[in-house]
């Protein structure tokens, strides 16, 4: 057992053990064990115990991450545990799918020194999956019940979390969600063997059990106008992602088998959920034996490239424009991808589609990264005369992700918008323009990180919280 702190002049970065390619494409099971009590004590001694925790600055929650390392490494799990939880609702979830290289791990100072980062990922998962079978995850227990409700639509991350904070806080908590189950994007968008789906379940379950009310199947803007839960509600939280992908527009991109990455994960999914999901049943939205062209170097077309290994494509090939180290996704990510076999066509952008009736092959051309532009990020150019053809029996758009019309979802013509289709908020009380009604997470960040989610919801759950109290304190004068 680890005794003491700063042992990383003794001892080396090491990760939980990884289940092998051939092992983990066989299944959607995650592909990480976790920590023994030991491992995870012995790689939480090597935390040099920064006086400016760069670790915690990195991180968008701002988790307390050298307190609970050095928890960790004393053997306190539980009040490791509950230092994470201070700061993060979700945190067995951002354990598992965080992209800790770009984040907390990227900035720790090991890593800038060259003694390699902190596992800070897999310790939070460790600290967390353990506080869950040893029971201490407990149902929400307000010091006091208030009268004021909170009406908010969408179960995704920002959804769950802000969820959690104001029913702690004492609030009468309704969560509606256009789906069946609670989760958004962690459940239908993200693959299992990156986060299983009851890590996300229990956690729904665990604000079910704190008081919180989720009504499933309820589309605000159909079911309800957002004008009926302003009526209904004291507060209203606007916590909906955004799922439009981007098309490529270019020839034959009106060919069949050319699907966005959502609509593709989120079938996988369902599946995997146990649904009857009838364009996986009758193949067209499943990979098997067909070769695969994904577009695009996020995290989420590396979602779509295991996904469909998993299926037991027969080739499977992802498309980006830049090169391996300007890619915005994770690259443990890219390196789990190579090892079950994704072939990456680095330097690559689609000119074409090209079949009859339905995709058949992919028209590419090579690119160079030219100067850089005022961002510092370099330009990307044509090579002239280097097109090439590529088999494809299905084209996967993973481009990113645009809002939906957002008055006409909600029957709200009055809600402001910005230009790029994101709900307008107040950045000090994080209220749109409509008295009451608040946004958080990607309908008003544009798509980002689940973190990031997480991070709005709470700042968005406390600034509801001192718009009630203001009002309470009003009615009372």
């Amino acid at each position: 057992m680890a005794q003491k702190m700063m042992q990383f002049v003794n001892i080396g970065q090491k990760y939980p053990e990884k289940r092998t390619a051939d092992d983990r494409k066989e299944d959607f099971n995650e592909i990480y064990a976790r920590f023994s009590i030991e491992k995870a004590q012995e790689q939480s001694s090597r935390c040099e115990q920064c006086g400016i925790p760069f670790c915690s600055v990195a991180c968008p929650v701002n988790n307390n991450i050298p307190d609970w390392l050095r928890l960790v490494a004393d053997g306190r799990l539980e009040d490791a545990y509950h230092v994470s939880q201070e700061t993060n609702a979700l945190p067995e979830i951002c354990g598992r799918i965080c992209p800790q290289d770009r984040l907390c791990e990227g900035l720790c100072v090991l890593e800038q020194s060259e003694h390699e980062a902190i596992t800070i990922g897999a310790i939070e998962k460790f600290i967390t999956d353990t506080a869950w079978d040893q029971g201490w995850v407990k149902p929400a227990k307000p010091l006091k019940e208030l009268s004021e409700s909170v009406g908010i639509i969408g179960a995704g991350p920002a959804g769950l979390a802000a969820a959690d904070r104001l029913r702690r806080k004492g609030y009468q908590v309704t969560v509606y969600d256009r789906y069946d189950r609670a989760g958004g994007l962690l459940v239908y968008g993200i693959p299992g063997f990156k986060l299983e789906k009851d890590a996300v379940e229990r956690r729904a379950q665990l604000l079910v059990d704190g008081g919180v009310t989720f009504k499933y199947n309820f589309e605000v803007g159909k079911d309800a106008s957002l004008k009926d839960l302003r009526n209904k509600h004291d507060a209203v939280m606007i916590c909906v992602g955004v799922y439009a992908g981007r098309k490529l527009d270019v020839p034959g991109s009106d060919l069949e088998n050319i699907f966005p990455a959502m609509y593709f994960l989120t079938a996988s999914n369902k599946k995997g959920l146990g649904d009857t999901v009838p364009e996986f049943e009758d193949g067209t939205l499943n990979a098997k034996d067909k070769n695969v062209v994904v577009i695009g170097g996020g995290d989420t077309a590396m979602d779509c490239v295991r996904t469909s290994i998993r299926q037991g494509a027969k080739s499977v090939k992802c498309l980006y424009r830049r090169d391996r180290a300007n890619m915005p996704g994770s690259q443990r990510e890219v390196e789990n991808a190579e090892g079950e076999g994704v072939d990456f066509e680095w330097l690559s952008a689609p000119l074409a589609f090209k079949g009859e009736g339905h995709v058949q092959k992919v028209q590419a051309i090579a690119m160079h990264l030219g100067v850089a532009d005022g961002s510092g990020r370099q330009n990307v150019k044509q090579i002239e005369g280097s097109q090439y053809e590529i088999d494809a029996d299905i084209v996967i758009e993973a481009l990113g992700f645009e809002p939906e019309n957002i008055p006409t979802l909600f029957g709200e013509p009055d809600l402001a918008v910005s230009r790029w289709g994101t709900v307008e908020i107040d950045e000090e009380t994080k209220m749109t323009n409509l008295d009451g009604v608040f946004a958080a997470g990607d309908i008003q960040r544009g798509a980002s990180l689940v973190v990031w989610a997480i991070r709005d919801a709470r700042d968005a759950s406390d600034q509801i919280h001192e718009f009630l109290r203001a009002k309470a304190r009003v009615s009372q004068a």
